[in-house]
């Protein structure tokens, strides 16, 4: 007959207790952090058309350099925008559709499940109400860039241009943040992606023919020297 095996004592079972609840514990954390940052740890997902830092180089020297117009006349509605790109689904609905991770629509092509990423602030979300839809360069600035001159079918394919980098998914925040603010006045504050941001901003300016500011162009170029 083999001898009982001993009680285990009071303290190893409180500590078993505890080593126990601390792994239950590790768990979940690792859990809820995983399952939250598994899609940026696979990838970014950029618009499309971001140049390379020689491309941006040679499109920041070609672009006409003057002062902006003073603005004269603008009004948001002069740029028809979240027009169908792409049937059933709208601009705005496109990009969620783009640049986001296991994005489900419905058949009005409103996402109702998925993930996406926040590339000014690093903010995630699962709820796609909760990001705003950015022009890169805002219509406001390309009004006064050289856009007051173009006709109502040009504007329209600026504000709701899907294949260059002139729309982006971010936080509603920092896309109030930026305003009509170029990259002399405001920059993301996620500074991984300050290159990748003024190099966009470079190549919509160029596809558009849209000019910059001495100190607009100024601020690209000490970027595109510091960040990329």
């Amino acid at each position: 007959m083999l001898p009982a095996s001993p009680a285990p004592s009071p303290v190893t079972g409180v500590r078993r207790t505890v080593l126990g609840s601390l792994a239950v514990f590790a768990a979940a954390v690792l859990i809820a952090v995983l399952g939250w940052a598994a899609p940026a740890l696979a990838h970014h997902i950029l618009p499309p058309g971001i140049p390379s830092t020689s491309v941006a180089q040679t499109q920041l020297n070609g672009l006409t350099v003057r002062a902006k117009n003073n603005g004269s006349g603008y009004d948001r509605s002069l740029f028809p925008h979240w027009v169908v790109v792409s049937s059933p689904c709208d601009a705005r609905q496109f990009v969620l559709r783009r640049d986001g991770h296991t994005v489900q629509v419905d058949g009005n092509c409103r996402p109702t499940s998925g993930r996406w990423s926040s590339e000014y602030d690093g903010v995630w979300t699962g709820n796609a109400s909760e990001f705003d839809i950015d022009h890169m360069v805002p219509l406001y600035d390309a009004w006064r860039s050289g856009a007051n001159t173009w006709s109502t079918d040009r504007r329209r394919a600026f504000a709701n241009d899907v294949s260059s980098p002139q729309l982006w998914a971010v936080t509603a925040s920092s896309n109030r943040s930026k305003g009509d603010r170029d990259p002399s006045a405001w920059m993301p504050p996620r500074t991984a992606i300050h290159c990748d941001y003024v190099k966009a901003w470079v190549n919509v300016k160029h596809r558009y023919d849209l000019s910059v500011t001495s100190t607009e162009k100024s601020s690209i170029q000490n970027t595109i020297n510091t960040r990329c």
